[in-house]
């Protein structure tokens, strides 16, 4: 039997993943390539190998794909859901006596959130109404008083006025006979002086003209008191015209009063607080039975429907966005979702100018900082709640 030992082989020979050795080629002769590569394929397929040819595929279509969004999208990580917060105030100083509006609760427009004690209001009001409806009654007793006086005014003054008339033409009538009775008597005169009439028809027709005078001046008289008298009826109807300056006076206090109750009754309303549009209550500052006093705020409130998303954009890239560009928002809160929205305002001013405090230069050092410009995107759609502050990330499409 051979017992001679085999010689050890070499590491070449010795290792797996090395590819046998190759001859010495001939001198003349090319080499065999299709050994090599029969030798090469076993190691391409391992499972190793082709899971690190992979991950490198795969990180070179992420790379890819990254250069490429990122010449073709703006990305802010940095942004916040925002919405018009309302802070809603008293009116009117009074104990809150009832709050159905506790936080995080929903109301719809003009919803009771707060009741404040109306009771004193509501009284003085009463009183107002009271004395409105006592001035309404003396101004309608004094137009029924007017229309009384006008009435007696009118009758006297027709009366009157009626008296006068006889009185001048009795008046005219003496006259007239008078004056025939001067002509009778200068005739008569004249006959006498030439012995044609005797004295007693001279002395008749004295006596009538004598008499007419006097009738006359009786009659002078009294149509002077009828004037009188017609004047009086007229001083009456000044009358009319006091009552009609009461009256006026009556319904400037009535405007008054009016005035007062209607501010009266807005000081009833305020006392019950309404929601003034569609709201989630967040937070609330005093509780039922709490005295507050005018301009005191008592409840914070915002429409959860008008939401947006505030994002501050480098200013190196503003000039890439436009009015409408379509926007996707991640929200921190549903990492799930997705919500879709579009530029609807591009500020006018950095968010340096709003800063409660100034960064003046006076040492005339100079670094330049990028600054920030508010950018608001409105939300096409909402498929979960948002709620002011939350974090969100925006990917603006600029292309």
């Amino acid at each position: 039997m051979d017992q001679t030992v085999s010689p050890p082989l070499s590491k070449a020979e010795q290792s797996p993943l090395l590819p046998p050795q190759i001859a010495n080629p001939v001198p003349g002769r090319a080499p065999r390539r299709g050994r090599s590569l029969d030798g090469l394929r076993p190691f391409l397929l391992r499972p190793r190998t082709l899971a690190v040819i992979v991950v490198a595929l795969l990180a070179l279509a992420y790379g890819g794909r990254e250069i490429y969004l990122r010449f073709t999208h703006v990305y802010e990580y940095d942004a916040r859901v925002t919405a018009d917060i309302v802070t809603v105030s008293s009116r009117a100083d009074g104990w809150v006596v009832e709050l159905p509006a506790l936080e995080g609760t929903r109301v719809a427009a003009n919803d009771v959130i707060v009741r404040i004690d109306d009771r004193v209001a509501k009284l003085r009001g009463d009183a107002l109404a009271t004395q409105i409806q006592g001035v309404q009654a003396e101004r309608q007793r004094l137009m029924a008083e007017r229309r009384m006086v006008k009435d007696q005014t009118e009758a006297v003054e027709r009366t009157r006025t009626s008296a006068v008339t006889v009185k001048e033409k009795a008046l005219a009538a003496l006259r007239s006979d008078l004056e025939l009775a001067r002509l009778e008597l200068d005739r008569n005169k004249s006959l006498y002086d030439r012995h044609v009439a005797n004295e007693r028809q001279l002395q008749v027709a004295q006596a009538s003209a004598t008499k007419l005078e006097s009738q006359l001046q009786q009659a002078q008289a009294e149509y002077e008191q009828a004037q009188g008298s017609l004047r009086e009826a007229v001083a009456d109807r000044e009358r009319l015209g006091v009552i009609d300056a009461q009256i006026d006076a009556l319904a400037f206090q009535a405007t008054n009063l009016q005035a007062q109750l209607s501010q009266q009754l807005v000081d009833v309303q305020d006392r019950t607080i309404r929601s003034p549009v569609p709201a989630v209550i967040d937070r609330t500052f005093v509780q039922p039975g709490e005295y507050v006093q005018a301009g005191q705020r008592i409840l914070m409130l915002h429409n959860s429907g008008e939401v947006w998303i505030e994002a501050n954009i480098k200013e190196t890239q503003v000039g890439e966005l436009r009015l409408g560009q379509k926007v996707l928002v991640a929200v921190d809160a549903y990492p799930d979702e997705r919500f879709t929205g579009h530029v609807s305002l591009i500020g006018s001013s950095t968010t340096a100018r709003f800063a409660l405090l100034p960064t003046p230069n006076p040492s005339g050092n100079f670094t330049k900082i990028t600054q920030r410009v508010p950018v608001r995107v409105k939300l096409d759609e909402m498929p979960k709640p948002l709620s002011p502050g939350m974090m969100v990330e925006v990917e603006i499409d600029v292309r």
